[in-house]
């Protein structure tokens, strides 16, 4: 008996950080979901609050952000479509996200997006590195 309570509390034990990186990449995700949203509603004070602290230090205002995402960011300011690929939990704070765009141009782009979660329990993002793709295939 106390064989087999060891037993299912070892899988109880490597089951439940599974669900907890499962359930920590789909609240990245929806970080990174909801930024998009608003670059497309032109909510840029809501897109803004989805970066992280480091972002906001270089870039300390809503315009200057902006600015940066809209001349260097374009397939990400005005997304035609995304879709979520491969994901990475890096550490228990840290996720680094594929994301499949197509640009305002109708061409793909890759976007790999790094966020970290906050003392509030938000994932912000932290940078990401955008590049053309060939395709949206994973």
């Amino acid at each position: 008996m106390r064989r087999n309570l060891i037993a299912f509390a070892a899988l109880f034990a490597f089951a439940v950080p599974a669900a907890a990186g499962d359930a920590e990449v789909k609240a990245a995700q929806g970080s990174i979901e909801s930024q998009l949203k608003a670059f497309q509603a032109d909510d840029f004070a809501g897109a803004y609050s989805f970066a992280a602290p480091n972002v906001k230090t270089i870039f300390p205002t809503v315009d200057i952000f902006m600015g940066m995402v809209t001349n260097g960011y374009a397939p990400v300011r005005k997304p035609q479509n995304f879709s979520f690929g491969k994901s990475e939990e890096k550490s228990g704070t840290q996720i680094w996200q594929q994301v499949y765009v197509v640009g305002p141009d109708g061409k793909d782009y890759e976007a790999l997006y790094t966020l970290e979660l906050q003392p509030d329990g938000v994932w912000r993002i932290t940078g990401v590195s955008l590049r053309a793709a060939n395709s949206l295939s994973t």
